[in-house]
This record gives C-alpha cells, sequence and structure tokens, in this order.
C-alpha cells in the first residue's frame, strides 16, 4: 500500500471519530479544505460513500462504518506498540486519551494530573469531557471514567475517588417565601434545577433514601443544564433546588451561600473508578498514569 494511502485511512478515522472536518483537521494540523479533498480522493478511489455531509455535521455511511470499524482497530495497535517502544526510554512517552464529564475531570483527574504531567514530559494526555457513557473501545479511548457500578463486567476498574455523596441543597433567598421539602415526595412543589444526561436522553433523575429504601424522585423547575457547574450556579442565583455532590456544595454551605435540605435523606454513591479494557496491553505511560491516579484514601 502507498504511504499516501496510509496517511488518506487516518485522516478518515479522524474525520469519522471527530464527527467534524474542523476538530480533525486542528488533530491532523492540516486546513479543512486539505482535508476535504483527501476524503474526497479516499472515496474515489474506493468507488464508496464514506462520509454524509451537512451544513451542520458529518456522519459515517453504512460503508464508512464498516471500514471504520475494520481499520481503526490496526491503526490504534500499531500506535499502541510504538508507545510501547518509545517507553523503552528513561521515562514512559506516549498519548493517552480519556473521557470523562467535567465534575470528574476538574475535582478528581486534574489534581493528580498536574503533578503527573510535570513528572513525565514525554506523556500527553488528551481529556475528553462528555456526559454520555461513551464506549472507549469503539471510540478509541485508553480509558474512561465512570461510577463504580456503571463500569462494564469486562473492564478492569481502579478507584479514583472515594463514595460520593449527593445533598439536596438550595439558596437562603429561594425559600424566603417557600417551607422546606420534609420528604422527598415534597420536592414535586418545589422548583428543581435539572441535569440532561445524553446517554439516557431524559432529564436525571434524584436518587434518595427513604426508610431505609433508595428511592427516585422526577423533578421540575426552569433550569436545565448538561454541566453539574452550571447547576451549581443556577443554585447559588437562587433558581432552585439542586442535587449535588457534597465536596461541592461544602464550600458554599459553609460560606452560607446554600443550605441543605433532606440530609437524612442524602444516599452515597460509590466512588469514581478509571475503566479500561483486561485485554488490550497497555504501555508504560498507561500503567503509570494509572499508578497515579488510584485513591489511596
Amino acid at each position: 500500500m502507498k504511504r499516501q494511502h496510509i496517511n488518506d485511512l487516518i485522516a478518515f478515522i479522524e474525520v469519522a471519530r471527530e464527527r467534524s472536518f474542523t476538530k480533525a483537521a486542528a488533530k491532523l494540523g492540516v486546513s479543512q479544505s486539505a482535508l476535504s479533498h483527501t476524503i474526497r480522493q479516499l472515496e474515489e478511489r474506493l468507488e464508496l460513500r464514506l462520509l454524509t455531509r451537512t451544513t451542520r455535521s458529518v456522519s459515517p455511511t453504512d460503508a464508512g462504518e464498516l471500514l471504520l470499524s475494520r481499520i481503526a482497530p490496526h491503526f490504534d495497535g500499531i500506535a499502541m506498540e510504538l508507545d510501547a517502544v518509545s517507553a523503552l526510554r528513561d521515562k514512559p512517552s506516549g498519548n493517552i486519551r480519556i473521557t470523562t464529564a467535567n465534575y470528574q475531570m476538574r475535582e478528581y483527574l486534574w489534581p493528580k494530573l498536574r503533578d503527573f504531567l510535570k513528572e513525565y514530559p514525554a506523556i500527553t494526555v488528551e481529556l475528553n469531557v462528555d456526559y454520555g457513557l461513551q464506549d472507549i473501545v469503539a471510540e478509541g479511548y485508553d480509558a474512561g471514567v465512570r461510577m463504580g457500578e456503571q463500569v462494564a463486567k469486562d473492564m478492569i476498574a481502579v478507584r479514583i475517588s472515594p463514595d460520593i455523596r449527593f445533598l439536596v441543597v438550595g439558596a437562603p433567598a429561594y425559600f424566603e417565601n417557600r417551607a422546606a421539602p420534609e420528604t422527598p415526595r415534597d420536592l414535586t412543589n418545589h422548583s428543581c434545577i435539572n441535569l440532561r444526561l445524553p446517554t439516557y436522553g431524559g432529564l436525571y433523575a434524584w436518587e434518595l433514601e427513604e426508610d431505609g429504601r433508595e428511592i427516585s424522585v422526577r423533578v421540575e423547575g426552569q433550569a436545565v443544564f448538561n454541566d453539574i457547574y452550571d447547576v451549581l450556579q443556577a443554585a447559588v442565583d437562587g433558581i432552585g433546588l439542586a442535587h449535588l455532590p457534597e465536596d461541592l456544595a461544602r464550600p458554599y454551605l459553609e460560606s452560607g451561600q446554600l443550605v441543605c435540605v433532606l440530609e437524612n435523606c442524602s444516599a452515597y454513591w460509590t466512588g469514581f473508578h478509571l475503566y479500561y479494557p483486561s485485554r488490550r496491553h497497555h504501555s508504560p505511560a498507561f500503567a503509570a498514569l494509572v499508578k497515579a491516579m488510584r485513591f489511596s484514601g
């Protein structure tokens, strides 16, 4: 196979995975027009349309999905083997891709990654912030972050945080003309700030405890976000009640900007875990990252 043909396939993989010529061009270090020309040449050579293009999105056709599933694992394997060879130097090196949500990234990954990246200057870590539960194998990630109970059985899971308690909180101003809820069911009479989780295709139901039982309460309100930090800000601004991780809400509770209600109904969730495929060969760089991320409390 000609070297140019290999480069064309690499370009196709990036566009198909990113679902965007703009993002793929930035990753590859080429112009959008050059990348579009490359894909057209590949399609003409194969006599198949590989991508469906609209003014707003790019998605693989059936032929594109098939090609991606067949060739991407081989290129990923080559990249991992090159990382493994490079790791024979004095310090590990290579690229690591992780998918995670914003809260996990800010509170648990980045505080440790700051020191990790300084210690290993030859390692590059790419963090993709996404509230969807990604298929890390299909999407080409080395690892992801989820609650312990969300990790598939065929994955290796490494705890990176303690168990997380979620609290129902609101600003003092919100309660000036309202009585605080006394039971989880009272939340249906309050304005609550919702979080939309794309994987489930709907609004997150608040998970609480009552009389020793776990219950889910679907709440309503004026504001819906897809990022927990926006939910926090809306609660501080008095828009409604929010269901927030205790460590995120604690500084605001201590300052008096928020107050906690239904604390006896607050449930603990299994902490966050870094998870990755059990059958994949991992480079020394990835092994070093897992060691650095492991929760020791």
